[in-house]
Parts: structure tokens; C-alpha cells; sequence
């Protein structure tokens, strides 16, 4: 998802900082494991390469300087995705653009459950690593223009009526 690979990499929060402890405890309340790969070994899954996060089934493989960004976006692709896709999930987590606007909001929402991290900072990296939304910045499309992410989300069970995180993997092809 990096538009950041001219010139110096953004100041945002690195798996380093957060720790995959941290990260690990968050995944196994929907059945997903985070992995750590050791720094300068390119990582498995990676779709995009350099620090990025690596999807194989439901392990999430993660470097030291892996953003928590990117760890948490590739994580809900996985939460987020079919369970025909999950079965053979490696490197390429599919999906169409409603998917990946969904997956954009919930890991918005998860960030609040990470110590030290939260949407404000996550929207923040989002914005300094690249992500483009059509109002300008992420925290304006989270606000005011992702009701179509949330309805995604509810639609399928993701969250509840309070647009909080439910703990389980999408189970249906719906």
C-alpha cells in the first residue's frame, strides 16, 4: 500500500516499537497468529516486499521495522476476506474495492485496542505512509465518508451494532 518509497521512509510506528506481543495478543482473538521474522530476512507473504507485512494462511509475519500499519491492514484483510480465500491465503489478499475500504475501517478500529498506538496515531501513519482517500486525509474519510466500510463490516457480522470489533472472521461468502 506504500506510495513512501521515494526519499527517506515516513516517521510512523514500527512493530520494533509496539512489539509482537502486543500484536499477537490482539490476533488470537479471531484465531490469527502474528510471527516475527528476523530484521534484514525478507519477509514471507509480503505482497508489496521491503518492510511490509507477509499474509501465509492465518499467520501474519511482521519485522522489527514492519509498520503497525501495515500489520494491522494485512491482519484484517484476513479477518476480513472469504473462507474459501482464507484457505489459501498467500501473499495476495484479493478482494474488491468495498473490501478494502472495510479493511481500511476496521484496522482503524483495532488500533484502539493496541497500547500506545489508537486511531488518531494509526490515521496519522496511514496519511504519512500514502494511503489516498477522496477527502483529502484518512480521519476526514473515517468521520465523513466511510459509512459504506461500516455497513461492509456490520453487513458480515465484523461489528456490532456499535461499530466495535466482534472478534471472529467473516464465515460467509455474503
Amino acid at each position: 500500500m506504500s506510495t513512501a518509497r521515494a526519499g527517506a521512509l515516513p516517521d510512523v510506528l514500527r512493530m520494533r516499537q509496539l512489539g509482537v506481543p502486543a500484536m499477537a495478543g490482539l490476533l488470537a482473538h479471531y484465531g490469527l497468529v502474528c510471527e516475527a521474522v528476523a530484521d534484514g530476512v525478507a519477509i514471507p507473504g509480503s505482497f508489496w516486499g521491503d518492510e511490509e507485512a507477509g499474509l501465509i494462511g492465518r499467520r501474519l509475519l511482521v519485522r522489527g521495522d514492519t509498520p503497525v500499519h501495515s500489520a494491522l491492514h494485512e491482519a484484517c484483510h484476513c479477518i476480513c476476506m472469504t473462507p474459501a480465500r482464507r484457505a489459501g491465503l498467500h501473499t495476495d489478499a484479493g478482494g474488491d474495492y468495498d473490501e478494502e475500504n472495510a479493511v481500511c475501517y476496521l484496522q482503524i478500529l483495532l488500533a484502539d485496542q493496541l497500547p500506545g498506538v489508537g486511531r488518531e496515531r494509526l490515521m496519522r501513519d496511514m496519511d504519512a505512509w500514502g494511503y489516498s482517500f477522496r477527502l483529502g486525509s484518512t480521519a476526514a474519510w473515517f468521520e465523513g465518508d466511510a459509512d459504506d466500510a461500516l455497513q461492509w463490516l456490520l453487513l458480515r457480522g465484523l461489528v456490532n451494532d456499535d461499530g466495535q470489533p466482534v472478534w471472529r472472521l467473516r464465515d460467509s461468502e455474503l
